[in-house]
C-alpha cells in the first residue's frame, strides 16, 4: 500500500475540534467537518503538511518517483507532529515510543474493519453483514509508512542506530499489529514463497554397447 489510509485534505475549525490525549494539542484532533444524511464525516487534520507539499511540487518541475514523493509527504506530516506535539519534539528528542504513539493516533482515520474476538464475524474474510467493530490503520499501509520514514530519517542526516522508526519497539508493534489483524480478519500476511525452476537434469548420451570378439 502507498499511503496511509483516511488521508485527505481539510481545513481544521478550533471550535469544533475534541481532545484525544492530554499530549496533543487540539489541532491534532479528530475535526467534525459536516453530516451528510445523519453520517458524520472525521478528516485527517495531520494532512496540512500533505497538502501543502503536494500543491509546491505541482507547481515546480520534478522528476521524484511516487515513491518519493510519497515519502517526502509523509516525512512533512510527521515534521508536523513534532511541532504539535505537547510539549514539542525536536527530532533528535523522538523515540520509538514518540513513533508508536504517532502510529496509534493515526489508527482513528483507518478504514481496515478489524474484528473484535466477541463479533460474529471475528476471522471471517468475507462477513456477510455490517458490524460495529473498530476500524483501524491496515498493517500493509503502516508497514508503508514506517518503511518510508525510516529511509527518510537517514536521509536528512539521521544517524542508522539513532533511528527511531528501526526501533525494536516499533518492529515488535508492527509484528503485533499484522499477527492480531492476520487472526481478527482471517486472512494471511504471509509471503508466499517462490517456486524455483526445477533445474534441469544432465543429459548424459548413452553409453556405446559392448563390443563382442571378433573373429580372426
Amino acid at each position: 500500500m502507498d499511503s496511509l489510509q483516511g488521508f485527505q485534505t481539510s481545513n481544521i475549525n478550533p471550535s469544533s475540534t475534541t481532545n484525544l490525549n492530554p499530549n496533543f494539542p487540539a489541532n491534532l484532533s479528530i475535526t467534525t467537518v459536516g453530516t451528510t444524511a445523519g453520517v458524520t464525516t472525521n478528516t485527517n487534520p495531520l494532512s496540512a503538511a500533505a497538502a501543502s507539499s503536494s500543491s509546491s511540487s505541482s507547481t515546480s518541475p520534478s522528476t521524484l518517483s511516487r515513491y518519493e514523493n510519497q515519502k517526502r509527504r509523509d516525512w512533512n506530516t510527521f515534521g508536523q507532529y513534532l511541532r504539535n506535539h505537547r510539549p514539542p519534539l525536536s527530532l533528535s528528542r523522538c523515540s520509538g515510543a514518540h513513533v508508536l504513539e504517532f502510529l496509534r493516533y493515526l489508527d482513528q482515520f483507518g478504514k481496515t474493519k478489524v474484528h473484535t474476538q466477541l463479533c460474529p464475524f471475528f476471522g471471517h474474510p468475507n462477513p456477510p453483514a455490517p458490524c460495529p467493530c473498530p476500524l483501524r490503520q491496515a498493517w500493509g499501509s503502516l508497514d508503508a509508512l514506517i518503511g518510508r520514514l525510516r529511509a527518510a530519517f537517514e536521509e536528512h542526516g539521521g544517524k542508522p542506530e539513532a533511528n527511531p522508526f528501526g526501533a525494536r519497539a516499533v518492529r515488535l508493534y508492527l509484528r503485533e499489529v499484522r499477527d492480531s489483524q492476520a487472526k481478527a480478519r482471517g486472512i494471511s500476511y504471509e509471503k508466499k514463497k517462490r517456486k524455483r525452476p526445477p533445474h534441469p537434469q544432465p543429459q548424459v548420451p548413452p553409453l556405446p554397447p559392448p563390443h563382442g570378439n571378433q573373429n580372426q
